[in-house]
Parts: structure tokens; C-alpha cells; sequence
């Protein structure tokens, strides 16, 4: 039965890097940290909330980087949208071994593996109480998964963004480096531009700005971490217009 007590929001986008899907190995997938975060996207779920849910691809191939080392960013680019879908489909099959149905839709059309992106018929999805992951970004080359996650909501008509992070909230500076970080409770998307804070990638930031769509940044590491931001506990920032 759903539990709907305390729920903030009907309807969220979690954006999770692909790096979180790693746990403590140095590439690749480490299933017990997809199980991990498969709970928690379930305890939200379980309290009636709606769920779209965009995966980077850092840890199987960044576009960037392999631009950076001579290959051509288009190629790159469409290269890490695959990695995504990869990590999607993971997701999807621990989220489903929990009991959660799941559809992976896809920018990039691959019909045996995936959906196409059709937004009424995700938007039905959600309806129907299943997570929906969007995968293969926007579909296009220099966008980043932060911009997907931040079109993907827009268009879903979410309340927020959740964005897992491996820090628990916005800092002034690394505070894995710096021990006097200050960390914000909340803050302005302008704020956040004009500071160059690395939250997200300029264009996602915007078009939450632009479309008054609050983000939330949390430590995706703590246990309960997601199901306790969703009812305003623990510790987070909010980014707001």
C-alpha cells in the first residue's frame, strides 16, 4: 500500500551521475550500489510519489573527456548517450526485482531494448505509478544529462529535481578539500550562475530558472537520504527562481 503521509511532492525527476552506479570500483557497474539506490527510488515510490529518473554515463564513457582526447564531440557525445542506456536498463531490471515496474525510454529510438520518447505516453506511464527512466540524454550532441534531466522534468510537468549527490548539498568550494566550506541552505539559480557554482551545466540551470522548477541537491550516499528530502528532513539544499 502507498504511503502518502508527509509527501511533498506528487511527481519529482531524480538525476543520479553515472559515477553513483560505480559504489568504490573504478569503472563500470557494481551491482550491489544499483540495489543500493533501487531502494531508495522503491521507499519513494512506495509513499505514492511519481518517479522520472535521468542516469549519467560517466562511468562507462564520457563524451567530453573522450572529445578532450582527440575524438570528434559528435561521435563522443552519441557514444556517452549509449553508456546511459546501459546504466538505465540496470536500473530498470534492480527497481523490477524489487517489485517496481519500470520503462526505459530512450531519445535515441532502439525499439528492441527500450521505448522511444513519446511524452503522453510517458506522462501515461507515470500515471499508471511507474518510473520511468529517460535515457540517450536529449537525443542530440553538447547536451549534457543535467540539461536532459531539466527538459525531461519541464515536459513531465514535475514539481522539483532531486539531484544525488556524493556531497550533502551546494558548497562554496570543495569541501572535501576545503574544511571550510560553506555549505548553502538555499540559493538563487542566478545566484548559483553568477558564482560559477558547479552544480550543474549552464543550460540546465537556465532552463529550471526559466521555467521555475526548484533543484534539490542531496547526498545520494546517506541511507534514506531521498525518502527523507522528499518529506523535508536532513540536510539539502534548494536552488530557487
Amino acid at each position: 500500500m502507498s504511503e502518502t503521509k508527509d509527501v511533498k511532492f506528487n511527481r519529482v525527476m531524480l538525476k543520479i551521475s553515472g559515477e553513483a552506479l560505480m559504489g568504490d570500483t573504478q569503472f563500470g557497474l557494481h551491482p550491489p550500489t544499483v540495489e543500493r539506490i533501487a531502494k531508495e527510488v522503491k521507499a519513494v515510490h512506495d509513499m505514492g510519489v511519481e518517479i522520472c529518473l535521468v542516469i549519467g554515463g560517466g562511468n562507462i564513457f564520457r563524451g567530453l573527456s573522450g572529445s578532450a582526447q582527440g575524438m570528434e564531440r559528435t561521435t563522443a557525445d552519441y557514444m556517452g548517450m549509449l553508456a546511459t542506456v546501459m546504466n538505465a536498463l540496470a536500473m530498470q531490471g534492480a527497481l523490477e526485482s524489487l517489485g517496481v515496474y519500470t520503462r526505459v525510454i530512450s531519445a535515441i529510438p532502439m525499439d528492441q531494448v527500450c521505448e522511444p520518447y513519446i511524452r503522453r505516453r510517458a506522462v501515461r506511464h507515470l500515471e499508471k505509478k511507474r518510473v520511468c527512466i529517460f535515457a540517450a540524454g536529449t537525443g542530440n550532441p553538447y547536451f549534457t544529462t543535467d540539461t536532459a534531466a531539466a527538459l525531461r522534468a519541464t515536459e513531465m510537468q514535475c514539481e522539483a529535481i532531486f539531484m544525488g549527490k556524493q556531497v550533502d548539498g551546494i558548497y562554496d568550494s570543495d569541501p572535501k578539500t576545503n574544511p571550510d566550506a560553506k555549505r548553502y541552505e538555499d540559493i538563487s539559480y542566478d545566484e548559483v550562475l553568477r558564482a560559477n557554482l558547479k552544480v550543474a551545466d549552464a543550460s540546465a540551470i537556465a532552463l529550471c530558472r526559466d521555467n521555475k522548477m526548484p533543484l534539490i541537491v542531496f547526498n545520494l550516499n546517506d541511507p534514506g537520504g531521498f525518502k527523507g528530502v522528499m518529506a523535508g528532513q536532513g540536510t539539502y539544499t534548494t536552488v530557487h527562481t
